[in-house]
């Protein structure tokens, strides 16, 4: 049976241009992204030209600035096209906050030089990129990466391997976190590395419980040679360009966990509006009534919270607290609601014939990137109550 179409949410947007925009983008998830996303996913396929159009449409570099090719949205804006494209194929939505994550880097401690030279083909000239902090023994103590960047005359030579790295393998450029000097977070440094460089490589994509079509893959650096122009930033400073990426990139993941969340929402919805028992339709149940409230009770307080979140990004304002309750509230949402969609849909929602298995598997991995669930509380009680004693 192929996916249902997901109903359109009923939003409130700054602008006229905004409206036209999410528009287009529920134009393209509808006609071009959701029919084939059953038989993609299925498939393992990576829908590259999907991401092509999306550049082509303007959607790569949304919250960047124009004089770059960038689109000039809020992240208000932005995230709620990330929900959109999320609720038609998580590879899609996620994809597309990845590489808005790849970009940042540049966009934000770039020199001007920098910018003009690179950001025009990452946001608007068909560039695809890929983020590289995490390493197989670094993950959530990211500040221990072992990654090496060593200086010769005018290069850096890095060597090391990264985990867990969407788009390792396809990305056209990866923004590597790697160390420079001492141990610690001030010992690292950031670098644009282009995807075809002499001694990069990636491994087989990682076998995944969901989002199959998006591979995931440890992405190998054996003696890559890099000019100093590429450097991000001062030396010493990308675990501060790192960390101040993730907050953005948690809202990312947010707005994605909510577009799951909706998707799943309505072929709950739409199935127990069909399905019969006892003489009516089993959404005649208070049983079922009672969870598909929950469900969106849930889904709307997320949306409301990730949008506070970002409503203070474009503000100027502090909000690595708020992003990362955002991450938190929303991914466990799309979690319990996934879940609950399955259990809607009874033995049906346990078959590849219907959607639902697949949100409940793909709303999973959201709880563990960008940071897992449990990082997010710990950052949480860090802006509450200070940082540990030791």
């Amino acid at each position: 049976m192929p996916d249902r179409a997901p109903q359109p949410v009923d939003r409130q947007l700054p602008t006229d241009e905004a409206r036209d925009l999410i528009s287009l983008v529920r134009d393209i998830a509808q006609h071009e992204i959701a029919p084939r996303t059953a038989e993609d996913e299925a498939a393992e396929r990576f829908p590259r030209e999907l991401f092509t159009l999306l550049s082509e449409s303007g959607l790569l570099g949304l919250p960047y600035d124009p004089e770059y090719g960038g689109g000039d949205q809020p992240y208000e804006v932005y995230l709620q096209v990330l929900e959109e494209l999320a609720a038609a194929r998580l590879t899609v939505g996620l994809g597309v906050s990845v590489h808005t994550l790849a970009s940042y880097a540049l966009a934000s401690f770039g020199s001007k030089e920098q910018r003009a030279e690179h950001l025009p083909a990452m946001l608007g000239g068909g560039l695809l990129g890929a983020y590289c902090l995490s390493e197989p023994a670094s993950g959530s103590d990211a500040a221990s990466l072992r990654t090496k960047a060593v200086r010769d005359g005018d290069d850096w030579v890095i060597t090391g391997t990264k985990a867990w790295i969407t788009h390792g393998g396809v990305a056209d450029f990866y923004t590597v976190m790697a160390r420079t000097g001492e141990e610690g977070p001030r010992g690292i440094t950031a670098f644009l590395v282009p995807g075809d460089a002499e001694g990069l490589s990636a491994a087989v994509p990682e076998r995944k419980m969901g989002m199959k079509g998006s591979p995931t893959a440890q992405v190998h650096l054996d003696g890559v040679r890099v000019p100093d122009a590429r450097r991000i930033g001062e030396e010493g400073q990308g675990f501060a360009i790192a960390l101040s990426a993730l907050d953005g990139g948690r809202l990312g993941i947010a707005a994605c966990a909510i577009g799951v969340a909706q998707a799943a929402l309505d072929e709950a919805l739409g199935y127990a509006t069909e399905r019969r028992q006892f003489g009516r339709p089993i959404a005649d149940f208070q049983g079922v009534r009672f969870m598909l409230a929950d469900m969106a009770t849930q889904i709307e307080a997320g949306r409301a919270l990730y949008l506070a979140a970002a409503r203070l990004r474009d503000a100027g304002r502090p909000f690595a607290k708020q992003a990362a309750m955002a991450k938190l509230h929303c991914t466990d949402t799309a979690m319990r609601v996934t879940t609950d969609a399955v259990q809607i849909l009874g033995g049906y929602g346990y078959t590849a014939d219907f959607p639902a298995e697949r949100y409940m598997r793909e709303a999973k991995v959201l709880q563990i990137v960008e940071g897992t669930n449990q990082i997010q509380r710990m950052v949480i009680a860090r802006h509450l109550a200070g940082p540990e004693t030791r």
